[in-house]
């Protein structure tokens, strides 16, 4: 069962590109990353989701409803914004409470257990937090009403490397629950090591949808040549770097078409390899293109 489901989902703002056609389905129980840089329609995706925007054009569903009727699904979802900003004077605790108090549920007993792995004082005021504590109070906010969907927008920004295991292992948790995980993330590493499928937008649109394993060892290869400097005239590849005795490149296509392209050079060894995720990464975002 999918739930999030998007078909063409566009969004302007006036002249300006916010998405457009974006096409995409997150199953049950998955942790799916949603990847790209600053600027890359990461954030206007999940505004859409939550019901914050209306679309220019296409369409989805959240937990089986439409976009329009969002009012009707958000009690479902836990939702962690990039940049959490609370009532200074209010304490950690107290903000956690009014939290659940707008969803009219008794979530003290959760919140206490995610308060505690957490690290988080309740008495200490907002005002008086560092980025990474202030963070951790999101994240509470968050999960602590046991939501089915979880949506993140870049969510371990100032946490320290245990607070971040801590934290997936929280959202480990909430999906063998029973509850979907949507992470949106600009640190590659993060994504690959906890997400069972992922989506590389790239200035609006989908670059590349599908497992992170096979985005990672997708038929974007690492090439290095031993005894050239240069490669053919016209020929695509992302990612060049001259190596001590040749040269190294990111190629998406197949290897007939790159044996043929290559044939004329006086190479004197040829390696490929699969690629880590940051460097499929790099080539949809240098100039590769999805098939």
């Amino acid at each position: 069962m999918a739930v999030i489901q998007t078909k063409n989902l566009t969004k302007f703002y006036k002249k300006s590109r916010g998405i457009e056609d974006l096409s995409f389905s997150v199953e049950a129980g998955e942790c799916f990353g949603f990847i790209g840089p600053n600027g890359a329609g990461k954030s206007t995706t999940i505004r859409l989701l939550l019901g914050l925007l209306t679309p220019t054009s296409g369409k989805g569903e959240v937990l089986g409803l439409p976009l329009s009727r969002s009012a009707e699904y958000l009690a479902e979802v836990g939702y962690m914004p990039g940049e959490a900003i609370f009532y200074n004077s209010m304490r950690a605790g107290e903000v956690i409470a009014y939290s659940a108090k707008l969803r009219r549920k008794d979530c003290s007993a959760e919140a206490k257990r995610l308060m505690e792995a957490l690290e988080i004082d309740p008495r200490k005021k907002i005002g008086e937090l560092s980025l990474g504590n202030r963070k951790k109070v999101s994240i509470v906010c968050a999960l602590q009403h046991s939501p089915a969907l979880c949506i993140l927008d870049e969510p371990t920004g100032g946490l320290d490397p245990l607070m971040q295991k801590v934290f997936f292992d929280l959202l480990q948790e909430r999906r063998k629950a029973g509850g979907t995980v949507f992470i949106s993330s600009h640190i590659l590493s993060e994504v690959e090591h906890n997400c069972t499928r992922a989506a590389i937008i790239r200035e609006g649109r989908l670059a590349a949808v599908g497992n992170v394993s096979e985005l990672a060892g997708s038929s974007v290869k690492r090439v290095t040549l031993r005894g050239v400097s240069t490669l053919p005239h016209g020929f695509a590849a992302s990612s060049v770097k001259a190596t001590d005795n040749g040269i190294t490149f990111l190629y998406h296509g197949s290897a007939r078409e790159l044996i043929t392209a290559l044939s004329s050079l006086p190479i004197e060894d040829l390696t490929v390899t699969e690629p880590e995720l940051s460097e499929v990464f790099l080539h949809y975002y240098e100039g590769g293109k999805a098939e």
